[in-house]
């Protein structure tokens, strides 16, 4: 485990928040500035974001958000966080 993320400094300095719940979710309540990416289509931050972009992701509880660090590691990205529920960001 490496030294803590101060995921608001990222958000200063340009870096995305992601929601990776489901489209409905999303819609009934998300961080402000987040953008909606579902943990099926992960992958589509690939083509959307570049592998040095910070990339602070959320859901409901901070398992998808797990996954889809995880999912994003392998395909490159450096900079990820996992914040857990989307009311954390």
């Amino acid at each position: 485990m490496g030294p803590k993320v101060d995921h608001r400094q990222w958000i200063k300095e340009g870096g995305v928040v992601i929601d990776v719940r489901s489209a409905a979710e999303f819609k009934s309540g998300h961080p402000k500035g987040s953008v909606n990416i579902p943990l099926d289509r992960i992958s589509d931050v690939a083509k959307k974001y570049n592998k040095e972009q910070k990339v602070i992701l959320c859901c409901r509880s901070g398992m998808r958000a797990g996954n889809a660090k995880a999912q994003l590691k392998a395909l490159g990205f450096q900079y990820l966080v996992n914040v857990g529920a989307w009311q954390n960001v």
